[in-house]
């Protein structure tokens, strides 16, 4: 059933349009418009990573990127994917979100607007997941795909490769998942025991949540974004609320694709290549790779190798983008974000 509401800060008019994904897991698209003004623009797809929701698009800064979109004319639309926070813990993979995710929320808004063809903004293990669904073939209906943070070469720090390679089998003796929310309320014993070591090992804030995300995800302090890029607003209260589980089923996956240098498939899903590097990608979509120099989380090197892949595939067809001063989740979510980042992320969009 799709739910309606106005939010009268924004002046914008939302739906939520449940759908079901390939294998039956129930998922959602919210669709963001002006209240009074029609969309002179048409669909743009914004894709969450992991651990998350589409929320984390829409921090409580002056103007955010679907402010940004939508002020641009665009009908904007947010899926939720299994990875979302918003529902029950799943030890999903990649490659269940690239082929029964993401290429029915795409279906999905083409049967409800009657377009032929969108547009994406994909982040961090949402655009892992989604480029293994374009290179595949499966969403041939997106024809520019605004990619940031990770996308077919997964590179990172030395310490993150450490933690994945040693500590996870020691944590998954433990548990099946981390959940930064453990830093507010760690409901098990192993819970208990992991978000100690955090609180001993990371003295760079007093935000246990903050602490708990460099641990998950990165190995900065902090990890995902600098301090100074964040608002009070932001790095207080709103984020105690956008980050929970992650299943260790993902973070095993990453794992084998960093040692390869490129994604891998999981499941051997007859649909999904067993390598997205190793034979020419299946979709005609005009890329646009964005990487934070900052990024402690996955470094800038993955999206500067993935660019140099396409472009030698189509010279001078796709581009690229290496953000100063930002890391890896400040790229959306930094108070001057709106300033840095969304003029240029609009400029792709926008061009023919």
């Amino acid at each position: 059933m799709t739910t309606s509401v106005t939010n009268d800060a924004r002046n914008y008019q939302e739906r939520v349009i449940p759908f079901n994904a390939g294998d039956g897991f129930p998922l959602n698209l919210i669709n963001v418009r002006h209240a009074s003004e029609a969309p002179t623009k048409g669909p743009v797809l914004l894709v969450h990573g992991a651990g998350v929701r589409a929320n984390i698009f829409r921090a409580p800064v002056e103007t955010n990127i679907v402010d940004a979109l939508v002020a641009e004319g665009y009908d904007v639309w947010l899926e939720n994917w299994r990875a979302s926070i918003d529902f029950p813990e799943n030890e999903w993979t990649l490659d269940q979100a690239a082929l029964y995710d993401h290429p029915y929320a795409v279906k999905k808004i083409i049967a409800e607007t009657g377009v032929e063809s969108i547009k994406a903004i994909i982040h961090c293990q949402g655009s892992t997941s989604f480029m293994m669904s374009a290179v595949a073939g499966l969403v041939p209906e997106v024809n520019v795909i605004v990619s940031n943070a990770v996308s077919l070469h997964p590179i990172v720090p030395s310490w993150s490769a450490f933690k994945l390679n040693w500590m996870l089998p020691m944590v998954a003796a433990m548990t099946k998942y981390l959940n930064p929310h453990w830093g507010i309320e760690a409901p098990t014993v192993p819970a208990k025991f992991i978000s100690a070591l955090i609180s001993l090992t990371h003295h760079e804030c007093d935000k246990p949540v903050c602490k708990q995300v460099s641990f998950t995800y990165g190995s900065g302090f902090p990890a995902l974004w600098s301090h100074e890029n964040l608002n009070e607003a932001t790095h207080g209260d709103w984020l105690v609320h956008e980050f929970a589980a992650v299943p260790l089923t993902f973070f095993k996956q990453i794992t084998r694709c960093v040692r390869a240098g490129h994604l891998l498939s999981a499941q051997n899903f007859p649909d999904l290549p067993t390598s997205f590097v190793a034979q020419a990608p299946k979709t005609k979509a005009r890329f646009a790779f964005f990487a934070g120099a900052d990024n402690l989380c996955f470094l800038p090197d993955s999206q500067i190798k993935t660019h140099a892949y396409f472009d030698g595939l189509q010279s001078n067809y796709h581009s690229l983008h290496v953000l100063p001063n930002y890391g890896h989740l400040d790229v959306f979510i930094g108070q001057h974000a709106a300033r840095d980042t969304f003029p240029l992320i609009l400029a792709e969009l926008d061009k023919n």
